[in-house]
């Protein structure tokens, strides 16, 4: 019996800078009814078969972005955050850092077409969601004391 109170979904995102670390990459939603035309993180709802939260994002990634779109993702530290659907139910966002490697970007129909931003310019990029300039900011205090040796390519 599922009890209404306790339900909810993960939703992993990837955080994905550039390389020299001054651009974020945003991508616009595409027929979604909670953010059409929104631009937001990659990443999506955790699945049975993935056998845990590395196997999510690289998933995910792969399915968004494309195969050939390489990531360095630090695993260890993510920042959560909560949102409610238009449809009641809650969702838990753990968002994850990772650095781009190489490779194109391919998107998949989930997106209209993806933006590279400058992290100065954030907070006054729209239409986004509202939390993006203040996850990166959280996340890029995660680079600063991370390890390169931590990071795993996705």
């Amino acid at each position: 019996m599922i009890i209404e109170k306790y339900s909810f979904q993960i939703c992993q995102k990837l955080v994905v800078l550039s390389k020299n670390k001054t651009k974020a990459l945003l991508c616009q939603r595409k027929g979604e009814v909670d953010m059409d035309g929104i631009f937001t993180f990659i990443g999506g709802k955790m699945e049975t078969s993935d056998k845990n939260i590395v196997d999510g994002l690289k998933r995910e990634k792969d399915e968004e972005l494309g195969e050939n779109f390489k990531v360095f993702l630090y695993p260890t530290f993510s920042w959560n955050t909560m949102y409610r659907k238009k449809d009641g139910n809650f969702m838990t966002l753990p968002h994850y850092l990772g650095i781009h490697t190489e490779g194109g970007i391919t998107l998949n129909e989930e997106y209209s077409q993806y933006q590279w931003v400058g992290l100065d310019r954030l907070k006054d990029f729209e239409p986004k969601v509202a939390n993006i300039p203040e996850t990166v900011k959280k996340l890029l205090r995660l680079e600063k004391i991370s390890e390169k040796s931590e990071y795993v390519l996705i």
